[in-house]
């Protein structure tokens, strides 16, 4: 069973960058469908980002251009690199890990069996 750390979050103001890291431990996150998520408080977990197995990526549109998904199997992380951050982008940020995801399904909470901690991620205008 694999689990989950984020780090990399903190505090920046619009048009800045962030990488957020995902370090993965128990198991090689290739062999998982691995995904980001936010929340803010009141809303339900949004998925921003999402990586299967293979290495196919999918995107929230409200962050394409902006943000890249990426993988380094040495290091055995993924990562969450932001760009061009709005203040819309503020919230708690979860790295999701599944043995398996539908390529129509990555973006959802559900299809999801093991997250990390959260790391908080705050923009000001």
């Amino acid at each position: 069973q694999v689990q989950l750390a984020e780090s990399g979050g903190g505090s920046v103001q619009a048009g800045g960058s962030l990488r957020l890291s995902c370090a993965a431990s128990g198991a090689m996150y290739s062999r998982y469908a691995m995904a980001w998520f936010r929340q803010v408080p009141g809303k339900e977990r949004e998925g921003v980002a999402a990586m299967r197995s293979g290495g196919t990526t999918t995107y929230a549109d409200s962050v394409k251009g902006r943000f890249t998904m990426s993988g380094d199997y040495t290091k055995n992380t993924v990562y969450l690199q932001m760009s061009s951050l709005k203040p819309e982008d503020t919230g708690v940020y979860y790295c999701a890990a599944d043995p398996w995801v539908g390529s129509s399904r990555t973006l959802r909470e559900s299809e999801y069996s093991t997250w990390g901690q959260g790391t908080q991620v705050t923009v000001s205008s």
